[in-house]
């Protein structure tokens, strides 16, 4: 859990560093905006920009019954990031796994690659797709049923 939030805070605390030597500079205003941007940077690679992780197990319990795709992903990974703001409220529709907090998820994303944990891994009706295109994962997500 700890590993997910190590960015940022190394963002925020890098950003304070930063911004107190630019106000002790003299210069408050780009201390502030600094900080601002470090912070946003670090909201975004957080765990707390995408919809509630569930386990691997339960993902795959929920996509069998009712048929939306599973993304697997990992908090820092700028393609995942991509993908979740992409998606837009779409995202929500998704069953998410953080394979950094479920050691199963990473078992089954480094099943689906040949021993690679690469994310993002979209499983869709049993097929896994890795770093698939936007468009189509949000086809395939429109395409099943509502739940």
């Amino acid at each position: 859990m700890m590993r997910a939030w190590i960015l940022p805070i190394l963002l925020v605390a890098c950003g304070l560093l930063a911004a107190g030597a630019l106000v002790g500079k003299g210069s408050p205003g780009a201390g502030v905006a600094l900080l601002l941007l470090l912070v946003l940077l670090a909201g975004l690679n957080s765990p707390l920009a995408f919809p509630r992780s569930v386990g691997a197990a339960e993902a795959q319990r929920r996509s069998a019954a009712d048929g939306r795709p599973v993304v697997y992903w990992r908090p820092g990974c700028a393609y995942c990031l991509r993908l979740r703001i992409r998606l837009g409220r779409g995202a929500h529709r998704l069953h998410w796994v953080d394979i950094w907090r479920d050691p199963a998820g990473a078992a089954a994303v480094r099943a689906f690659n040949g021993g690679d944990e690469t994310v993002p891994t979209v499983v869709v009706a049993g097929r896994p797709h890795v770093n698939p295109d936007v468009e189509w994962v949000r086809t395939q997500a429109a395409a099943r049923p509502r739940d």
